[in-house]
């Protein structure tokens, strides 16, 4: 009989949904609940299992392309954000607009919008692909410049001066360093810090936290952008930090008998989900 590891096991008290995910999530499960067909515009949280959950209860999740299809039905939007032309797409044919975008995104969204308006040369430092930088993008009429990285703008075009906005779940002190690279250059920068401190605040207590054990398990979905700023914090903390997206990706071979284990997640962990792992790992 195989020797049991004996593993102390212990949740981050910090880890689990942000306000923006919780907030999108409970207007689902009372939609649901009074017993309407409520459709979500992309997947309501980057985490494949609470998706799943959240399917299983009823919950629809379709692309933007299909909203014209819909008659009638109620639609909600995440917290990431939407851009205008989906307000305008979701209310057509008798549907409900349910909007549960997250009010540190809307209030961005408006900053970003007034300051195109002024004419400003608007930067996002952000995920280009991520549907929050694309709806932060669209208040522009896509006039605005995502980049997640230096190397993808070139300093020789670039205006003398712009306005800077962060994507809200980017590092913060990855951004002060990237205007800094920016200012550099001898371009100008109107810099705007706009990572959520809901996000930054975890940093400095993740830190703490993961330094305390043997071992680390970090949770996220891989399409997470939270998920991977927050896993690299703890592995930068200690080394012996794992990623997983489920319970399927524990391996045995990372713990050694009566190690002390950290489990931590992102802003789209559900807590349910770092439960499921410690169970599983007190079995071991």
């Amino acid at each position: 009989m195989e020797e049991r590891l004996n593993l102390r096991i212990t949740i981050n008290p910090n880890a689990g949904f942000c306000h923006g995910v919780k907030n999108a999530i409970r207007l689902a499960e009372e939609l649901i609940l009074e017993g309407r067909e409520v459709y979500c515009v992309g997947k309501i949280v980057h985490n494949a299992e609470e998706v799943k959950r959240l399917e299983q209860l009823g919950l629809k999740t379709i692309a933007k392309e299909q909203l014209s299809g819909l008659h009638g039905k109620t639609i909600l939007f995440r917290a990431h954000g939407e851009p205008p032309a989906t307000y305008v797409m979701a209310e057509t044919n008798g549907n409900t607009l349910v909007d549960a975008s997250c009010r540190v995104v809307l209030k961005l969204q408006d900053r970003i919008r007034k300051s195109h308006e002024n004419g400003e040369k608007v930067y996002v430092y952000g995920d280009p692909d991520h549907p929050e930088t694309i709806a932060l993008i669209a208040q522009t009429g896509d006039a605005a410049i995502a980049f997640n990285d230096l190397a993808q703008l070139d300093f020789n075009s670039l205006p003398e001066e712009i306005t800077l906005y962060s994507q809200t779940t980017k590092s913060l002190a990855a951004f002060y360093e990237i205007a800094d690279r920016i200012q550099k250059h001898g371009i100008r920068v109107n810099l705007n810090d706009t990572v959520c401190r809901q996000v930054h605040n975890r940093e400095a207590k993740l830190t703490a936290f993961c330094k305390k054990f043997d071992k680390n398990v970090f949770v996220a979905g891989k399409e997470s952008s939270n998920g991977k700023v927050l896993f690299n914090i703890c592995k930068a903390a200690n080394e012996n930090t794992h990623f997983v997206s489920g319970l399927a990706e524990l391996k045995k071979e990372w713990f050694s008998a009566g190690d002390s284990v950290g489990i931590s997640g992102a802003t789209s962990t559900p807590i349910w989900q770092m439960e499921l792992l410690k169970t599983e790992l007190e079995k071991w």
